[in-house]
């Protein structure tokens, strides 16, 4: 087991990375110092890892949400559920709640616990590669709007992050190459290193070689906790976090929660970043071509969704958070291994890349 932490100060919390972590029942529980804990999990994930969970936490008052499987369901809907069942049960503002499941369980989770009697402590237990890359660590919580994703929401960090890789054995194909979507983006965003590496270790990966994942878990987190360390509320670096998010979360909201996985909607957001990026100047061809190589070679689509065109692209890249007072603001590419922070471009440059790139 390999351990991070995620320093800010007197929040600071661990990271654990490894195999067969739901098997060390002391792990989930020296972290638990109440006697009400509710788990949330979906209909996927509870037949799966439920039990060692509820093993872990025995001798105290559980409870459980079960909610369906999918993007749909991060939804205020949803949270009402949990709210719904907290307040049944007369939970106190000393409870836990426990996170079971990828990146909406846990952001769903982390927004009913930063709400529910103005703030419980939970954790987050990320069963997706997705989630134990990237939502899991940093304390973004939300739900969707129709109108918007993660519009609604708050910073709110958990007490630790366990990432038992192990899960990683029952995740669909589908969703592994979703999460190496936002693998990959901490090599275009900081770590030029990792995405040499990365190049030369994606069938590995695809493959789910435990030494590889186990590297490509490991420095994932690395970057990300030392992004979050520096910048917990994104008034900074920590935005670089976001690159091809805007256009990504315009193909989520406009195709539909669910039909287009988030990782899937980055990578395609990333190579429209790529583009963009070089029509600015900074990318050449060549470089833009590695980038969509190693998203194809991921096995990830790299094409806007032919039913988007520029006009809704703009509409729902309007809703983002980064936008300030109306105007437009992306993170995009200087080079391999460096971001910008987000900045305003040239509606018609922006075009060239909504209209041009991946429709020919």
């Amino acid at each position: 087991m390999r351990t991070l932490n995620v320093d800010l100060g007197d929040r600071a919390y661990p990271i654990y990375i490894g195999q067969r972590l739901l098997d060390q029942p002391a792990l989930i529980a020296r972290h638990v110092d109440a006697g009400q804990v509710m788990i949330v999990t979906n209909a996927t994930v509870a037949p799966l890892y439920l039990a060692p969970v509820e093993a872990a936490l025995s001798g105290r008052q559980l409870a459980r949400v079960v909610l369906p499987d999918g993007e749909a369901y991060k939804s205020m809907d949803s949270a009402m559920a949990v709210f719904d069942e907290l307040l049944r049960l007369r939970f106190s503002r000393s409870a836990h709640l426990i996170a079971l499941g990828g990146g909406v369980i846990g952001d769903l989770t982390g927004f009913a616990a930063a709400c529910y009697q103005r703030g419980v402590p939970f954790i987050q237990v990320p069963t997706t590669l997705l989630a134990q890359v990237d939502s899991s660590v940093g304390g973004k919580t939300a739900v969707n709007h129709p109108r918007g994703k993660n519009m609604i929401g708050a910073f709110y960090q958990p007490k630790c992050v366990i990432a038992d890789m192990g899960t990683l054995d029952t995740l669909a194909d589908r969703e592994l190459s979703a999460g190496l979507a936002e693998v990959i983006k901490y090599g275009l965003i900081r770590d030029p290193g990792f995405f040499d590496w990365l190049e030369a270790n994606i069938e590995r990966l695809l493959a789910r070689d435990p030494e590889a994942l186990a590297v490509a878990v490991e420095r994932s987190c690395r970057n990300k906790a030392e992004v979050v360390a520096a910048d917990e509320r994104e008034s900074g670096e920590r935005a670089t976090l976001n690159l091809g998010h805007t256009f990504g979360h315009a193909v989520e909201t406009g195709m539909g929660y669910g039909a287009v996985l988030h990782g899937e909607a980055v990578a395609i957001g990333m190579c429209q970043a790529a583009d963009l990026s070089r029509r600015l100047g900074w990318l050449d061809e060549a470089t833009v071509r590695r980038i969509v190589g190693l998203l194809e070679r991921a096995r990830l689509p790299v094409r806007p969704p032919a039913g988007l065109d520029a006009d809704a692209f703009l509409e729902h890249m309007a809703v983002d958070k980064k936008n300030v007072e109306g105007q437009l603001r992306l993170v995009l590419l200087e080079r391999i291994g460096r971001a910008t922070l987000p900045m305003a471009v040239d509606t018609a440059t922006l075009r060239q890349t909504l209209t041009g790139y991946g429709r020919g």
